[in-house]
């Protein structure tokens, strides 16, 4: 049962601490659609999205209005298209219909973003997987709402070093292609390790072939909300440090972690409810089952939205400060802890983001000179995703940027969750210069890149092992 103080504490998060559902995702199976016959797959696909996702936007307009409850984002996610594509593709331009086909389909029902433009390819590249890959930069320049993924690696199967290394040229290609955009292109691609069938959140979503013939998969966000709630914390400790015990030391005036763990849980704890009422809704409206929850803390570049300023109110100056990996862990241990409690139902990523250019607190690092490449890497080992909206010299060559993939791959690989590389070499642009993406992207300053060569590593080819961990039958 709802009672009134849980009303008006999340009106409060709503209208004072930026509280939003970030996105309502439907995740779209495309398999039936596949043929041998390209236009005619073509016009299954178009059929099918505008059928299954034709009352979508509207649906989430008509949730928030009645609820109250910002829907910032309506989506959609499908089956990897190189799956899809297999059996009508022969070169990367088929691949590229397929991309315009999506990307109208999208437009028709109204959606902010359509992902799945993708290929999984941890152990291995079919004919199709590398024609896929190879017809992005062309897609991603093409089409206006259509964001690509591609899976090379797993803990299970170890990493592709063949795919690491040519995502490395194709991401300099989107670049080149989409350059008089500042190589936008290149924000609507990610390269994971480990990618969930589930995601709801761009660029990494695609509906996985476990999945049923579709599904509502929520993203909600709060990072201003559990900032608000640990600046409160705080007063009050320091109002009452001389009688409570729940000081660490009762002179600074500060909650000790117990009490700061405590809270970032029951923070996320409320703002995942809101999350399952409003996919459950959705779900019941739309006659499409629900999938998922996920409880990721995704930073806008609004003021006060910002995952960065949630680590500076645990303690750290600047993030990238001594101690900004141990903030950065225990913040996305407690999210999750908090979001299961909430729902039966959480997945996706479900923790805590850190994309450089969506964060106005990260940029501000950048430029104190706080933060680092190599810091942020760090951070990834603890965090939900990996280097994400991370602007670069356009001139990076393509095996320094193959050379990211393969070390945040390794990461994710090890220890067993998903990290991806979201990087954007902006053509004509170095260090010091700064890049507008605009919108929820955000604008970034391109940092520097380690100028040593990774080359002789990455054009070994084949595949690095899977860890001995991984053998768990």
């Amino acid at each position: 049962m709802i009672n009134l103080q849980e009303v008006i504490e999340t009106n409060k998060m709503i209208e004072q601490e930026n509280l939003d559902v970030r996105t309502i995702t439907m995740g779209i199976n495309l398999l039936d659609c596949a043929g041998t016959d390209l236009k005619v797959t073509c016009e299954k696909i178009y059929k099918k999205i505008t059928t299954l996702a034709r009352d979508l936007v509207q649906t989430g307009e008509d949730i928030a209005k009645e609820f109250g409850i910002p829907i910032v984002n309506k989506r959609i996610s499908v089956t990897p298209i190189a799956l899809v594509g297999s059996a009508c593709c022969r070169t990367p331009g088929d691949y590229v219909q397929i991309a315009t086909t999506l990307d109208r389909a999208a437009k028709e029902v109204g959606v902010n973003f359509l992902g799945g433009y993708s290929a999984i390819v941890s152990k291995g590249m079919t004919k199709s997987d590398e024609l896929l890959i190879c017809s992005i930069p062309k897609a991603l320049a093409a089409t206006e709402r259509i964001c690509s993924s591609i899976n090379v690696g797993s803990t299970k199967t170890g990493i592709n070093m063949d795919a690491v290394r040519l995502m490395g040229d194709i991401i300099k290609q989107t670049a080149e292609e989409t350059k008089e955009k500042d190589s936008l292109g290149c924000a609507k691609l990610v390269v994971l390790c480990n990618a969930p069938d589930d995601n709801p959140f761009m660029a990494g979503a695609f509906h996985g072939v476990s999945e049923a013939d579709a599904i509502i998969n929520v993203g909600v966000s709060g990072p201003g909300v559990v900032k608000y709630a640990l600046e409160q914390m705080d007063e009050a400790a320091a109002k009452t440090s001389h009688l409570s015990p729940l000081t660490s030391h009762p002179s600074s005036g500060l909650t000790n972690f117990e009490l700061l763990c405590e809270t970032i849980k029951r923070t996320a704890f409320k703002i995942t409810r809101v999350g399952q009422l409003v996919a459950q809704e959705a779900s019941r409206r739309l006659g499409v089952p629900f999938g998922i929850i996920d409880l990721s803390l995704a930073p806008t570049p609004a003021i006060g939205d910002s995952v960065a300023d949630i680590l500076k109110c645990i303690g750290v100056e600047h993030p990238g400060a001594p101690g900004t990996t141990a903030a950065l862990a225990l913040l996305n241990d407690q999210v999750k802890k908090g979001g299961v409690m909430a729902s039966s139902y959480v997945g996706g990523l479900s923790g805590a983001f850190i994309p450089v250019s969506e964060d106005q607190g990260m940029i501000d690092a950048v430029e104190a000179g706080a933060l680092t490449i190599e810091k942020l890497e760090a951070m990834t080992c603890v965090c939900s995703v990996g280097l994400d909206m991370i602007a670069i010299p356009g001139d990076t060559p393509a095996t320094t940027i193959a050379g990211i993939i393969a070390d945040e791959s390794a990461i994710g690989m090890v220890n067993q969750k998903t990290t991806a590389v979201r990087i954007i070499p902006v053509v004509g642009k170095t260090v010091g210069d700064t890049v507008q993406f605009g919108g929820l992207l955000g604008y970034a300053p391109i940092m520097p890149v380690n100028t040593f060569s990774s080359q002789r590593f990455v054009d070994r080819g084949g595949r690095i092992p899977a860890p001995i961990h991984s053998f768990k039958n």
